[in-house]
């Protein structure tokens, strides 16, 4: 049985956070042989028929959508699941909607806002914020549409005295980095990761995760892109994953837990998600972004959280696909692996 396992073409000389797609296409291909299916790793690309054209050919049961950007673009995530849809193809993973709700990280806030899911305030040069900020305040400037910590480094923390100097710094860091950013209200205090995957009765709510941070004198406690994909630097080293928790923290897993599926609800998500918050220091949750699609290496936070739970990475993915193709999976799981496919 076919599946075709579609992700965003690589360049050669390609950034680190770029080249973990294909990661986890390879990851993805592996586990798919292990449960006796067929994959093919296909670049999605809308130039010309040639993935249509792919897709034709191997007649897959569906596909596995691991798309992060199209045209090196991430505002363009959506196009991926979109496409698929045009062509009426089964796929894993967030609908086309969700992506662009998820994506955009404004949009994204002033849905949460709407169904009353607490989220740091936030400012677009040019907008008026949905929410009143305070000056002088510590804000934190993010990509608009970029995921991966892409753009956040030691600089991306900035004290602001009024609307015009948070307008200037903005603007002044959207030149540097080449794209489009905002200011979101910088909370001190503990981030959580709240992991979510689909099974029969609703989604799963994952162990939580805290980013227990232990950084040089004068760093903020914030997780950059060294922090994600640069292993021999001091950030890397001081953003270390724990599961383990006091009882005292109960309560407030309970919270995030409840949230997250919130988030769930609200955003129509399927397939697997990943929340992020922070904690402030009087114990009130925001949520920083919701993930659909998130990142699935072995060494992903989904990935860890969904093996705390007792969960091998190819039960992960029989997970994700069993939401997609049901029947399938039980017919293949009826069907002996072939040696040729292990």
């Amino acid at each position: 049985m076919n599946i075709v396992v579609a992700h965003n073409p690589v360049g050669e000389h390609a950034p680190e956070d770029e080249r973990d797609v294909l990661v986890q296409a390879v990851e993805v291909s592996g586990a798919l042989r292990s449960l006796g299916f067929q994959p093919f790793c296909v670049p999605f690309e809308l130039s010309g028929d040639i993935f249509a054209e792919c897709l034709q050919e191997i007649n897959p049961a569906c596909i596995f959508n691991l798309v992060e950007s199209v045209a090196g673009d991430a505002r363009l995530i959506h196009v991926a699941p979109s496409y698929f849809d045009h062509l009426g193809i089964l796929y894993t993973g967030a609908s086309a909607q969700a992506m662009f709700l998820t994506s955009n990280k404004v949009l994204s806030k002033q849905l949460m806002t709407l169904n009353y899911i607490s989220t740091p305030a936030w400012f677009v040069p040019g907008h008026v914020p949905a929410v009143n900020l305070t000056f002088p305040d510590t804000y934190i400037i993010k990509a608009l549409w970029e995921e991966a910590s892409v753009g956040i480094d030691g600089d991306s923390v900035i004290r602001a005295g009024n609307w015009e100097d948070l307008e200037r710094l903005i603007l002044q860091r959207s030149k540097q980095l080449g794209f489009e950013c905002f200011a979101e209200q910088y909370i001190e205090g503990r981030e959580f990761n709240i992991s979510l995957l689909a099974g029969d009765g609703g989604p799963d709510v994952l162990p939580a995760a805290e980013i227990r941070f232990n950084l040089p004198e004068g760093s903020r406690n914030i997780v950059d892109y060294r922090a994600k994909w640069e292993q021999d630097s001091d950030e890397y080293q001081g953003t270390m994953r724990s599961f383990d928790f006091p009882v005292h923290d109960s309560v407030l897993i309970e919270t995030l837990n409840s949230i997250a599926l919130q988030c769930w609800d609200s955003f129509e998500l399927t397939g697997y998600n990943r929340v992020d918050f922070r904690v402030d220091a009087n114990g009130k949750p925001f949520v920083l972004e919701i993930n659909a699609n998130p990142c699935i290496s072995p060494d992903s936070g989904f990935v860890a959280a969904a093996q705390r739970a007792g969960l091998t990475y190819p039960m992960i993915i029989e997970r994700i696909l069993h939401e997609v193709i049901p029947d399938k999976i039980a017919e293949n799981n009826r069907q002996p692996v072939a040696k040729s496919m292990l």
